[in-house]
């Protein structure tokens, strides 16, 4: 019997299945109109929304927002763009945080460069997946080719590697479970059970407390976080690093990495990385430094020789969220060493087999923490293509300037204490009345705090410095002026000295209101 042939002109083509009105929110060929519509109408609401702000910020507290959020029935949409977007007006919009805005000085948030938002609307829209090759394909090579120039400008050489992560807190964790791993790398499984309780990590009193939380859970021991004090110039000493090694070691314990900071979180300052690198070399320990706030003086055109000793790090934690002028998420860890990521590495036979190695298939999955993954390295793409990395450097300067010339400001102000001068730009101070006691003036500045954010007319951050209440800007934005400090300082005082007019007899102050 001889069987038909059917040729590809004989071949009916299937035919889609008729729309639906469900189908027809999904991205296609069908409703790229629709998406353009979608996508223009939601940008239009927030450009004129960052056009009109006239603070960083409403006031609004979560006990009136949170019913009108409680209140949306979820169950029940709305079935329009624009009606969807008039409610958002209300509950996020409207009191949305705004960190472009010049009186904003508060946390490490920064402004964002417009090749970056391109950047992320592109990557939400093709929706790439960074695990897999095959999910992602030029994403790959274009995160692997942004790793490379990273780590290039870190100066870790030309056996470096590392993968992008949703932020330093991520980076800090995937470096330390590398560095357990390697501390323990001839380890049985029962040396591991005796071996793991022993082990210790000596980290800065001023770094970031994402040591402790990643210690705890890498399953360390509660005390495996030593930490060192500070200088008065709140930055780590060296030689406590090299005592606190010795000292482990007199009693028994393994030192399985040390934390240098570039660029605390309070006080912007910057360990002395070489001597440090020096200290861990000499005792073979890995050194992992967390430069997810100083990562912009890779860039910076004047200030490069601030990270000098970086490049003899084991690991670095880079946040281009924070000094890149990048959208939240943007960040990497980078080893000096491709080989220690193997230790973040399971392969899956449905994602990632062990033969797509030989293969030499560029699966990422293989080197991160995460598998599904935005490709969040588009938005540093884009900008670097269009803006160049010498721009980016320009705009980081900036902002260490204006803090410089805060600090200058508030020193020479009789009303304000301030503490350690940033090496990057922030400013840890405080409103100094004279009479009241400690608490009183403790009191006064996080009420003065409180009450600047209700205005909606400034924020800053608040932080503790030796049991004490201290207010810090965290300058990040270009665009701030040293008149916008100034306008902000004066609020401050204002609100500080209404409180302590408050709550003390006027008979007992000698300070000053405003």
């Amino acid at each position: 019997m001889t069987l038909p042939v059917h040729t590809a002109e004989a071949t009916p083509t299937p035919l889609r299945p008729g729309p639906t009105p469900a189908r027809a929110h999904l991205l296609s060929d069908d409703t790229v109109e629709q998406y353009r519509r979608a996508v223009a109408a939601g940008t239009d609401r927030v450009a004129r929304r960052i056009a009109e702000a006239t603070g960083p910020f409403t006031g609004v507290r979560p006990d009136e927002l949170a019913p009108q959020v409680e209140a949306i029935d979820l169950d029940r949409p709305l079935g329009d763009t624009t009606a969807a977007l008039d409610e958002l007006e209300d509950v996020y919009l409207r009191d949305a945080v705004w960190f472009h805005h010049p009186r904003y000085l508060a946390h490490l948030n920064c402004p964002v460069v417009i090749p970056a938002l391109l950047g992320e609307a592109v990557l939400s829209a093709v929706n790439s997946s960074m695990d897999t090759w095959d999910q992602s394909a030029g994403g790959t090579l274009i995160e692997r080719r942004l790793v490379e120039w990273t780590a290039d400008r870190i100066g870790l050489g030309p056996a470096a590697d590392g993968v992008f992560t949703s932020g330093g807190t991520q980076s800090n964790l995937h470096a330390l479970l590398l560095a357990r791993e390697e501390a323990l790398a001839a380890a049985t499984p029962a040396d591991r059970r005796i071996l793991l309780p022993q082990l210790r990590i000596i980290a800065s009193a001023a770094g970031h407390f994402s040591v402790q939380k990643a210690a705890k859970l890498l399953g360390l021991a509660p005390d495996a976080v030593v930490v060192v004090e500070t200088g008065p110039d709140r930055r780590m000493r060296p030689g406590a690093v090299r005592h606190e090694i010795a000292r482990c070691r007199r009693a028994g314990l393994t030192v399985m990495a040390v934390v240098a900071t570039a660029g605390t979180t309070d006080f912007g300052t910057i360990d002395p990385l070489d001597e440090i690198a020096e200290v861990c070399a000499t005792a073979g320990v890995w050194l992992h430094v967390d430069a997810a706030y100083g990562c912009g003086l890779l860039v910076s055109p004047t200030r490069r020789h601030l990270l000098d000793g970086i490049e003899r790090a084991d690991s670095v934690t880079v946040d281009y969220h924070k000094s890149f002028f990048q959208p939240v998420s943007s960040s990497a860890l980078v080893v000096r060493d491709r080989r220690t990521l193997r230790h973040a590495t399971w392969h899956a036979d449905y994602l990632n087999p062990a033969r797509t190695v030989a293969q030499r298939i560029p699966n990422q999955v293989d080197k991160s923490l995460q598998t599904t993954r935005r490709f969040d390295a588009l938005k540093l793409w884009l900008t670097l293509r269009v803006m160049g990395p010498d721009a980016v450097g320009e705009l980081f300067d900036e902002v260490c300037d204006r803090a410089a010339q805060a600090w200058e400001l508030v020193a020479a102000d009789p009303r304000f204490e301030v503490l350690t001068r940033s090496q990057l730009s922030t400013v840890v101070f405080r409103w100094r009345p004279s009479g009241p006691g400690p608490d009183l003036t403790d009191a006064a500045n996080l009420r003065a705090r409180e009450a600047l954010a209700a205005s909606g007319l400034g924020v800053v951050a608040g932080t503790k410095v030796d049991g004490r209440q201290y207010l810090k800007f965290t300058v990040l934005n270009p665009a701030t002026t040293v008149a916008d400090v100034a306008y902000v300082l004066d609020l401050i005082a204002e609100h500080a000295g209404r409180y302590l007019h408050e709550h003390v007899p006027a008979a007992d102050l000698t300070c000053p209101v405003g």
